[in-house]
């Protein structure tokens, strides 16, 4: 469901003079339906740099990179979008909502922008709140006044609501409480037994231990780190 070939990224500082900074070359991965492969390497190896690329945020300099069969290196905004909405979900660190609205709906607006029934779209929603131990009570209240760990959860739900062929994870234990960190694990073995590709990056060893069934090193994909 992800395949990577040769890709490549810079960045080009406009404030230094248009310096070019190359941060990926050469980098190649592919993740099969039902498998979960963990990115290692040192901070800024380029594992977060590589998760948004696949994710549509970064573009690409060179290189193919393929998700479901759409080349996201080369895909138009509006092809962009509806991978998002249909095919590839993404657990980042931060929840980001639009203030206001209750954390039921947000959990659960994945699902409804792809038209599935509001009380079938609400009720997988509280199903999610539920195992993450979200209190009923704050189910009508927005996400934005949460605690930290709050927020994390409720950024899980919100990615495991649609059963995505395709899940990108950053850090999704962090600073869990072990009970937390079990439903997250259970998670994301649920979604590999349906079959989904999920690329993470855990910093977690035991969590990656657990879930990962192999690891790839970034860094073998950075100029100046790669051996």
């Amino acid at each position: 469901m992800i395949r990577i070939d040769n890709l490549s990224k810079a960045f080009v500082l406009h404030n230094q003079g248009g310096a070019v900074i190359p941060v990926m070359a050469g980098a190649t991965l592919t993740v099969h339906p039902g498998e979960c492969v963990g990115l290692t390497g040192p901070s800024g190896a380029g594992k977060s740099t590589l998760m948004r690329m696949i994710y549509g945020n970064y573009l690409a300099a060179g290189g193919s990179l393929f998700v479901g069969g759409l080349d996201v290196a080369t895909a138009s905004p509006r092809q962009i979008i509806a991978l998002r909405r249909e095919t590839l979900g993404y657990v980042s660190q931060f929840l980001r909502v639009v203030p206001r609205v209750p954390s039921l709906d947000v959990v659960a607006e994945p699902l409804l922008a792809l038209r599935t029934p509001v009380d079938e779209a609400r009720g997988r929603a509280a199903d999610l709140l539920r195992r993450l131990n979200i209190p009923e009570g704050l189910w009508s209240l927005s996400p934005t006044t949460f605690s930290g760990g709050e927020q994390q959860r409720v950024n899980i739900a919100r990615g495991f609501a649609h059963a995505y062929p395709v899940l990108l994870l950053d850090e999704p234990t962090a600073s869990l409480d072990a009970a937390n960190r079990e439903v997250v694990l259970t998670l994301i073995e649920e979604a590999k037994a349906r079959g989904a590709a999920i690329l993470g990056i855990f910093h977690d060893e035991a969590a990656r231990a657990r879930v990962c069934d192999r690891l790839v090193d970034v860094a073998r994909f950075t100029p100046g780190l790669a051996a």
